[in-house]
């Protein structure tokens, strides 16, 4: 079942549970994703999808930060609450030694020698890891390996 299906699923779920919270992070995720697709004039594929939920992620993240930091715990939580249910449509995330194995992997694919190669990989490894690595870390992580 491809992402958009499933979340128009529990959609309909959320609607007949009366969980109105759930709902309207859905919906505002549906939102989203057609904004893109209009904007775009493309239908998204699952790996589209998980872009635009990470960006949402990204987003919730800055504003939790930002709300905190004006002693705004109450829509600090609000933010929080939304970016579990957001979580949920996320694959799991992987661990260090994980991505570590997929940087070596596309630095024996690439070649990549240096820092210049920086984007090369980073252009292999976003579609791979897409949704299951903050890519943050990713960057960290491959400039670490590339410097020494």
């Amino acid at each position: 079942m491809s992402l958009k299906q499933q979340l128009t699923d529990d959609m309909k779920a959320a609607m007949k549970a009366g969980e109105k919270h759930r709902l309207g992070v859905i919906r505002l995720i549906n939102a989203a994703i057609k904004q893109r697709e209009v904007d775009e004039r493309i239908e998204l594929d699952d790996a589209a999808v998980l872009a635009v939920l990470e960006k949402m992620v990204k987003q919730r993240k800055d504003s939790v930060s930002q709300f905190e930091a004006a002693n705004r715990e109450d829509l600090a939580a609000i933010e929080r609450a939304e970016l579990t249910v957001i979580d949920t449509y996320l694959p799991a995330k992987l661990g260090e030694a994980e991505i570590l194995a997929a940087i070596e992997a596309a630095i024996a694919e690439t070649g990549a020698t240096g820092p210049a190669d920086m984007g090369k990989l980073m252009g292999v490894l976003k579609p791979r890891l897409a949704g299951q690595a903050d890519m943050g870390q990713v960057s960290a992580l491959i400039k670490k390996k590339l410097a020494g």
